[in-house]
């Protein structure tokens, strides 16, 4: 399992599964069969539209407008859906920065401007070899602006457990000092139990209890720093669900 070791803002280190080649050229056909239909729907809307040879005698103005969102696809993709675009959501992998958090729209810009090299250019050979070759399995636009692409499926069984607000009203807080914790705490935290349910990396744990208990001044009541987290963030959705 190729994995990837990022320093966060907050001097935290993270480990993510890299997306393999394999999830990576999987997505990018999946795309691609994604972006083939929409060319499909175009030319049989403009036909019925405009009757049986007209298509071909469209202006350049009007093929531009048509196929723009071809052009822009995978810039747009990953800008609103968070580093990712359909094929790679169906691989379950995404963008993200090499400094942990979502990857900016200049970083997204980069990654869609060496597209031209990394895909246009000796049909995708350059990619190919680049992210089979690389440690962190980075393509060239990936290189340039600092971005690694990372499995997500270990999340959506931990979304469903210790993330959802808590309801009931009995609950009884452990650490009340958790309303003092800001929403880039909480993500963080909420990544390090990610990566140590998938990983079982302790250390990692025990690395942000230490950083959570002097942000807030506090000792542990739990014997296991993964609990600890998990128990901050029922605090903090239990104080915030009450707002």
């Amino acid at each position: 399992m190729n994995t990837i070791k990022i320093n966060t803002s907050q001097n935290i280190d993270l480990e993510y599964e890299l997306g393999s080649l394999g999830d990576r050229i999987v997505g990018y056909i999946i795309d691609l069969l994604v972006i083939i239909a929409y060319v499909v729907i175009v030319i049989a809307v403009f036909w019925g539209f405009s009757g049986v040879g007209t298509f071909s005698n469209a202006s350049g103005i009007t093929m531009f407008l048509l196929f723009l969102p071809i052009f822009f696809y995978d810039l747009v993709s990953e800008i609103f859906l968070n580093g990712q675009s359909l094929g790679k959501m169906a691989m379950k992998i995404k963008v993200i920065s090499l400094t942990g958090e979502s990857a900016s729209f200049g970083q997204y810009l980069i990654r869609w401007l060496f597209r031209v090299i990394d895909f246009s250019m000796f049909s995708g050979l350059v990619a190919t070899i680049t992210v089979a070759v690389s440690d962190k399995k980075q393509r060239l636009g990936d290189i340039v602006a600092g971005t690694a692409v990372v499995k997500t499926s270990p999340r959506s069984q931990l979304s469903q457990t210790i993330y959802a607000p808590i309801q009931n009203t009995d609950y009884q807080l452990t650490y009340p000092e958790v309303i003092n914790l800001k929403d880039s705490d909480i993500e963080l935290i909420k990544e390090v139990l990610r990566n140590y349910h998938h990983t079982g990396n302790t250390a990692l744990t025990l690395q942000a209890q230490q950083k959570v208990e002097q942000v807030l001044r506090i000792m542990s009541k739990q014997s296991e720093s993964w609990n600890f987290l998990s128990v901050i963030l029922r605090d903090y959705n239990f104080v915030t669900s009450q707002m």
